[in-house]
């Protein structure tokens, strides 16, 4: 009898134990599935997510989905832009970005009558330069006095007539100096808003906003020393107009513009100043 009884205690533990075994191993299997599935679960949501991407880069052949040479209509369809023009200085019309400073009405009135003065004194000047007196010639030894008096009369009317031309193109020089302190007005108001111009061709130039930067991380802030390291073997070079500019690769007539000032890049644009606003 007592053998019997340990050999139920035995198979007892025997059972207990075999049953302990089953479920650990049971919940190593279930544990090892989620595991597996949780793997699974991060490993395609890792392919599934997009790379994250930096800020675009400013480049001539497009920034903000405006591109050269794109309609004005189309450029104002892309949402990049203001609806209202900023300037419609000398036949092109110039709008903001979005969010950009909004149109000064007294600027652009001013902008206007510079303009009006300015091709309105042009073409008094081309008129009067077309009438430019003939010579007078000599008198002949007999002549009279009446002609001498006629001649001197027809000479005097002549200088008149002369120092009047002479007048109207001094004064419509004066007008093409003062349309040109208008642009350089209005590049200096949108030089860090940034800005874009259309001619009737299309879209010449895309100024671009402070924040703006090239695909090699130049832009407002830049030093010129950085300019010519980075560009001076792509054709970088001082121009006239104290900017730096450098063609645009695979763009014929494009350039960019580096606007410095104390030895640092202010603004930077890409233009095509062959495509004229009127």
């Amino acid at each position: 009898m007592g053998k019997n009884r340990a050999s139920v205690r035995a198979m007892g533990v025997g059972i207990s134990v075999a049953l302990l075994v089953a479920g650990a191993a049971a919940c190593s299997s279930d544990g090892e599935k989620d595991t597996a599935k949780a793997g699974a679960a991060a490993t395609g949501a890792s392919a599934t997510a997009s790379p994250s991407k930096g800020p675009e880069a400013f480049a001539a052949a497009g920034y903000r989905g405006l591109k050269p040479g794109m309609a004005k209509d189309a450029g104002l369809a892309t949402g990049a832009l203001e609806s209202a023009p900023v300037s419609l200085l000398d036949g092109c019309t110039d709008f903001v970005y979005k969010g950009g400073p909004a149109p000064d009405p007294a600027r652009m009135a001013a902008e206007a009558a510079t303009e009006t003065r300015y091709k309105d004194l042009n073409a008094k000047a081309d008129a009067a330069s077309g009438k430019a007196p003939a010579p007078g010639g000599a008198l002949p030894p007999n002549a009279s006095a009446k002609d001498a008096a006629a001649a001197a009369a027809g000479s005097a009317a002549g200088a008149r007539e002369s120092a009047d031309a002479a007048k109207l193109i001094a004064d419509a020089t004066q007008a093409l100096v003062d349309l040109r302190f208008a642009q350089e007005a209005k590049d200096k108001a949108y030089l860090t808003t940034g800005r874009v111009s259309f001619a009737a061709t299309g879209l010449r130039e895309l100024v671009a906003p402070a924040e703006a930067r090239t695909a090699e991380g130049l832009g407002a802030g830049s030093t010129v020393e950085a300019l010519q390291q980075a560009y001076g073997a792509k054709g970088l070079q001082s121009a006239k107009s104290g900017k730096y500019v450098m063609p645009v690769e695979g763009q014929q007539g494009w350039q960019y513009e580096f606007t410095v000032d104390a030895g640092k890049v202010t603004g930077m644009a890409a233009v095509n100043r062959e495509i004229k606003c009127a």
